[in-house]
């Protein structure tokens, strides 16, 4: 059946508009297309009628979060972190955590699940803030005073036992500067005699602008003891623990950091007659005897557990052995030497390492990496050492020279190895630091 052509109305009906066509114009004009009609303006009142009328239906909501559901759930976000907040404002203000609080905040986070995330931020400012190249050390960096050396007899007359000093280390940059490698007395004298000498030099032949410290210790006239702390290795309380007390004061004459927080070390400790953490068997290990002898040594083939141990630190593995650095150490290894920096670039370093003659060294300064870190521990005569902590945080050692024999050391009469490192001599008289440390002592009591 044929459509008509002003079927125009079942046409639309069919397609489901449901519109009627208008009607053709008879005077043979052409019909105008309909006008769009402007759309209705919303009224300023119909918006605030809708959102009146949806705070109506919050109010008649029994409940608060039914009233505030936003703010209900930040609130109890916020309180349920309540925990998260007193232990960070906590540790930013504890000077045990560090002397900054971005260091604090770092030691906070490594200890709350946030250790990748502090070992990327540190790894990428330090690779991007690496030491100048060539240049010289600041004026009077390298003292050039000759040291004086002990003669083996005390005033007294009588002799004493102690080790030779030490012979001049030989510089790794050319030309050396005057006073370079040569050692210099510090801290209190033992029965007349110095115990600790420091000597000071350029890391390598690269870096030439900067000055590392060494430091000699007398372990005839020196004896050792091991100081634990809340935050390392955390527990407690100890016999031995910051602040030194006056007793022990009058005769130290060398304080010094020890390693990682137990976390990062990859060892044990032992103090006290207990085992606070499990000793590994191969680790790089400080070992202090009842007599107060130390020694470094790999756990298990130098030193073993006997009723003559009184305290065990280790930290790692050997970083020299048999006189020279251990075979396959390679700067950029972020497994065997820890994590907290990634150990790929240079910062702030510390080391210590027995001598053939059962000296004590330690070696710390800027501008470190781990195999500038052995060299120097060679250089300085370790037959076996091992890595301390890391940081510029944590790299400390003090000498004390009270003004009489018997004086108490103090932060008075202390002096840091190096005039760069941020941990002063007061640190180990203070009840806040909580970190363990090692203190050398004059055997005689002065």
């Amino acid at each position: 059946m044929s459509r008509q052509r002003g079927s125009g109305t079942s046409t639309r009906l069919e397609r489901g508009v449901g519109l009627e066509a208008p009607e053709r114009p008879t005077d043979g004009r052409q019909m105008s297309s309909p006008q769009p009609q402007p759309r209705p303006r919303r009224s300023r009142k119909g918006f605030r009628g809708r959102r009146a009328r949806r705070r109506e239906a919050r109010l008649r909501r029994r409940t608060i979060f039914g009233r505030h559901p936003v703010l209900t759930v930040l609130g109890a976000v916020v309180l349920g972190l309540t925990p998260v907040w007193v232990s960070l404002a906590t540790a930013l203000t504890n000077p045990g955590l560090g002397s900054s609080a971005g260091a604090r905040l770092a030691e906070w986070a490594r200890e709350n699940g946030g250790a990748s995330i502090v070992n990327w931020a540190e790894n990428t400012w330090y690779s991007h803030h690496q030491p100048a190249v060539g240049g010289a050390p600041a004026k009077g960096a390298i003292p050039a005073a000759p040291s004086t050396k002990g003669t083996g007899t005390s005033p007294s007359g009588h002799l004493v036992a102690h080790l030779a000093a030490p012979a001049p280390i030989q510089p790794f940059a050319k030309p050396a500067i005057a006073g370079e490698g040569v050692w210099h007395a510090a801290g209190r004298k033992v029965d007349g005699l110095t115990s600790v000498y420091e000597a000071f030099m350029r890391p390598d032949p690269v870096h030439t602008s900067l000055v590392v410290g060494v430091a000699w210790m007398d372990t005839k006239l020196l004896r050792a003891t091991l100081y634990s702390g809340s935050t390392i290795p955390g527990g407690g309380p100890y016999p031995d623990t910051a602040p030194i007390l006056p007793a022990a004061a009058k005769s130290v004459v060398a304080a010094f950091n020890a390693g990682f927080l137990m976390g990062n070390a990859n060892g044990g400790y032992y103090t006290n007659g207990h085992v606070e953490i499990p000793l590994r068997k191969g680790a790089a290990s400080v070992v202090v005897y009842r007599n107060g002898n130390v020694t470094v040594a790999d756990w298990g083939r130098d030193a073993t557990m006997t009723p003559n141990v009184v305290a065990v630190r280790q930290n790692l593995d050997l970083l020299v052995d048999g006189g020279k650095p251990v075979g396959g150490l390679n700067a950029n290894d972020t497994i065997q030497w820890g994590y907290t920096l990634g150990n790929q670039v240079y910062v702030w370093r510390s080391g210590v390492g027995v001598t053939a003659d059962a000296a004590l060294v330690y070696v710390g300064g800027p501008g470190l990496n781990i195999t500038t870190l052995a060299d120097l521990l060679v250089r300085a005569g370790a037959v076996r050492a091992m890595e301390l902590d890391i940081n510029t945080d944590w790299v400390n050692l003090a000498t004390y020279n009270p003004s009489t024999a018997t004086g108490a050391a103090s932060a008075a009469n202390g002096t840091d190895l190096l005039p760069g490192m941020v941990g002063t001599p007061a640190r180990y008289f203070e009840s806040w630091w909580s970190r363990d440390f090692f203190t050398m002592s004059a055997r005689s009591g002065g």
